[in-house]
């Protein structure tokens, strides 16, 4: 069994779990209801943790979180219908609904 990720907000935790299952990599979350007892212990003690308990997974659990980290270095766009800036994220206007080129 090894450490994947770590971090103190247990939705993001959850979150790289979810993904990494998805992937069909057995999963198990350390700590989950460990927060309760930082100040008794050290805060970066009570982090949840996720681990995948096959050390065969490790890489493509590793690259799975990488992923999931990185942010999108995408632009706004402007569409050509009606010139109004949409989010990166969106394959519509916001505006008009024509679609993205």
């Amino acid at each position: 069994m090894k450490m994947v990720y770590s971090n103190e907000n247990q939705f993001l935790v959850s979150n790289v779990k979810n993904l990494i299952e998805a992937q069909e990599i057995d999963t198990f979350i350390k700590n989950e209801f460990a927060q309760g007892a930082a100040g008794e212990i050290s805060p970066l003690d009570s982090w949840p943790e996720v681990w995948i308990y096959n050390d065969s997974d490790f890489d493509r659990a590793v690259e799975i979180v990488t992923l999931s980290q990185r942010r999108s270095t995408t632009v706004d766009w402007i569409c050509e219908n009606c010139s109004e800036k949409n989010d990166p994220s969106f394959e519509i206007c916001w505006n008009c609904q024509h679609e993205k080129s």
